[in-house]
C-alpha cells in the first residue's frame, strides 16, 4: 500500500473552526475529501498550495541558491517534496525555522529590498498572513466552482430520467 501524500503540518487551525487551516493552508472541505480524492487530485490541489505559497513568497524574498536551501532543510529535517518549488520550500523553512535563523543567505534565501529589513520571524508573519488571505480566497472559488451532488439526489435524478 503506498503513502497518502498530504500537505498537514500536524497542526490543524480547522479543529478550532478556521475555515483555512493555518498549517498547510487547506480549507476544511478540501481536508475533509482529501482520502477520497484520488493520487491526480491530491497532487493537483498540492500544486495549487505551492503555486500559492511561491507567488506570495516571490513578492518579499528570492531563493538565491536552491541547492543550499535542500541541503539545509534536509540537514535540519524540515520535510519537502522533490517536485515542491524552491519558494514554497522557503516558506516551509521559514515556518519552522523562523525563531533560530539568524541569517538567511546561510539557507539560500534573499531577502527582497523592501524585506531586507526584516528579521526571518517578522519576515515570515508578513508571508503568512498574504498567504492566509490568498488561501481564504482559494478556498472561496473551490467552494463556487464545485456543485456537490449527494449519492440520494443523483439517484433521483436518474430515476426521474429513466422514467421520461
Amino acid at each position: 500500500m503506498s503513502r497518502i501524500l498530504s500537505p498537514c503540518v500536524g497542526v490543524c487551525s480547522t479543529t478550532v473552526g478556521d475555515s483555512v487551516c493555518r498549517g498547510c493552508q487547506r480549507h476544511d472541505h478540501e481536508i475533509l475529501a482529501w482520502f477520497g480524492y484520488d493520487s491526480d487530485q491530491r497532487a493537483q490541489r498540492m500544486l495549487a498550495l505551492d503555486e500559492l505559497r511561491s507567488q506570495v513568497a516571490a513578492r518579499w524574498l528570492r531563493v538565491a541558491d536552491d541547492a543550499m536551501l535542500a541541503e539545509q532543510l534536509t540537514r535540519h529535517r524540515i520535510r519537502f517534496r522533490a517536485d515542491q518549488s524552491a519558494l514554497s520550500r522557503a516558506v516551509e523553512l521559514l515556518r519552522v525555522g523562523r525563531t533560530r535563523i539568524k541569517d538567511l543567505s546561510a539557507y539560500g534565501i534573499a531577502p527582497l529590498a523592501h524585506a531586507r529589513e526584516l528579521e526571518p520571524e517578522q519576515l515570515f508573519a508578513h508571508i503568512n498572513d498574504e498567504i492566509m488571505v490568498e488561501a481564504a480566497k482559494r478556498a472561496d472559488n473551490d467552494m463556487n466552482s464545485v456543485v456537490e451532488v449527494s449519492p440520494v439526489s443523483q439517484q433521483q435524478t436518474q430515476a426521474s430520467e429513466t422514467k421520461d
